[in-house]
């Protein structure tokens, strides 16, 4: 696999100093924009440490977290974590905020409920566990 990885990177780089060896080709507008943002990413993306922060997971979407799990299955997912408030009876969403990084989720509770008050108008009925969750958590 090691070995695999390292052709690829290898190849990876000849394209990357290939095609900025051919830049001053390509004219002036939002291709170049684009083409320069790839270059950067991929860039970074050759030159990371395996426990380096910031880490670039996919260039496709380069905003992607890796996600601890736990599991012995599958141990680490990535993406983004997502906030979802819905209602009880009826299940319908309510508020949806991404949260970049991967922050506790007891942290995020309170954004997703200023979310919905902001969004429908009311602030949502809380029980008193609930709210001693919010005193200690956020």
């Amino acid at each position: 696999m090691r070995k695999a990885l390292k052709k690829l990177k290898g190849y990876t780089g000849r394209v990357l100093r290939d095609i900025r060896r051919h830049l001053d080709e390509i004219p002036d507008g939002s291709f170049r924009e684009r083409a320069l943002d790839r270059l950067v990413l991929v860039g970074r993306m050759l030159h990371q440490a395996p426990k380096s922060s910031g880490k670039i997971y996919a260039l496709h979407e380069p905003e992607v977290d890796c996600i601890s799990k736990g599991k012995a299955r599958k141990r680490y997912e990535f993406g983004t974590k997502v906030s979802l408030a819905t209602t009880i009876d009826e299940g319908f969403v309510v508020g949806m905020r991404a949260l970049p990084g991967n922050p506790y989720d007891g942290h995020t509770l309170a954004e997703a409920l200023e979310q919905v008050e902001i969004l429908t108008g009311q602030m949502p009925a809380l029980t008193s566990g609930w709210i001693s969750c919010l005193r200690s958590c956020g």
